[in-house]
């Protein structure tokens, strides 16, 4: 994997890939406080079958300092900048929570150029999907991780969203990226979710267009996930996959299975 910049006014964004021929390009995106090892269980199988490009999302990892003057639009335009610049065509977006929702932000900006959509433990970004309360809610998360105890968010934070020892250690292991700056964690925390909310009440279709698989841990316990999954299923009859005994990071638990997943869809 090389590592590489893109330059954006808000800051520098850092990416990896691995673009060797004319296969399918395969874009991971990590989920909310999470980094591009997120799906290193992934990289590792998929890397010398297909092309890869993941990133750090603005502001996490490795993609900081960064202005958080922006939004979810600003994430899936930066993220079409860098699959114009390294002249990808027809990739097939894999987007684990947080990264689900920004294929979907770009599917709804750039609607005839996904391959394919593969969405890990997130939800559908229709707003018809959640209540008032909950959008007025997400906009209020940053004070209650900026005052939540830091050993304690790192115990919530990390077995929280895995079931596995695996899933757990690397998400600890990703969580101490900012031990000192627990501030910084907050923001982006809290940013997100804001960004999110505003994203639902922008009511725009998000309809996915492409081929497309939704996957969900059958232990997922962020938020609504699993009500919201069986709705989004339920309601565009995209195929879904229930992962037993895992969680929010699903890809994490059980790598094996959801690397079949991927490459079965592929391969169809």
């Amino acid at each position: 994997m090389i590592e590489k910049i893109h330059e954006t006014r808000c800051g520098d964004i850092h990416y990896w890939t691995s673009i060797k021929d004319n296969s399918p390009v395969l874009i991971f995106l990590p989920g909310l406080t999470a980094d591009h090892r997120l799906f290193e269980k992934q990289i590792e199988y998929f890397e010398d079958k297909y092309n890869i490009l993941v990133w750090d999302a603005p502001a996490h990892g490795k993609s900081w300092p960064f202005s958080f003057d922006f939004n979810l639009k600003d994430k899936a335009t930066w993220l079409n900048e860098i699959i114009d610049k390294e002249n990808i065509k027809y990739p097939v977006i894999i987007g684990q929570s947080m990264g689900g929702y920004v294929g979907q932000m770009y599917a709804e900006l750039f609607k005839d150029k996904l391959k394919g959509f593969i969405s890990i433990d997130s939800a559908p970004l229709q707003r018809k999907y959640v209540t008032a309360i909950e959008i007025w809610l997400l906009k209020k998360m940053e004070p209650v991780y900026k005052y939540y105890p830091w050993k304690s968010l790192l115990k919530t934070g990390s077995n929280g969203v895995a079931e596995s020892e695996y899933g757990r250690r690397l998400m600890l292991e990703i969580m101490h990226t900012y031990d000192n700056d627990k501030e910084r964690y907050a923001k982006i925390a809290g940013h997100g979710y804001i960004m999110l909310a505003e994203a639902m009440e922008a009511d725009l279709a998000y309809e996915i267009k492409c081929p497309a698989l939704l996957i969900c841990g059958e232990k997922d316990r962020a938020g609504s996930c699993i009500r919201y999954n069986k709705a989004w299923h339920k309601d565009t009859g995209i195929p879904i996959k229930w992962i037993k005994d895992a969680g929010h990071n699903s890809n994490t638990d059980k790598p094996d299975y959801i690397n079949s997943l991927i490459e079965n869809m592929i391969k169809d």
